[in-house]
């Protein structure tokens, strides 16, 4: 699997999703639908795919994406660093 996406089950626009970049790296992207775009890189030389998609899960089932994917990678040892917006 190379893409995997979530939408907000709250009503809210907002979208978070992982996928491979063309250099094969691993990025996490985060869209709340209106005005901010965010992309991390996962640090990682061989992120799980299941961990990642646990975490942006939870991520996305909150009121504040941002801050609980944050702690979701934390709490799973997936290092990330960001490169867009």
């Amino acid at each position: 699997m190379g893409l995997q996406s979530f939408h907000a089950p709250h009503g809210g626009a907002d979208f978070l999703g992982w996928r491979k970049n063309r250099q094969g790296a691993t990025e996490i992207v985060y869209d709340d639908g209106v005005a901010r775009r965010m992309v991390w890189r996962v640090a990682s030389t061989d992120p799980s795919e299941d961990r990642i998609s646990d975490a942006l899960r939870v991520a996305v089932g909150s009121l504040r994406v941002v801050p609980t994917l944050y702690d979701e990678l934390k709490k799973r040892a997936i290092a990330i660093e960001r490169v867009a917006g």
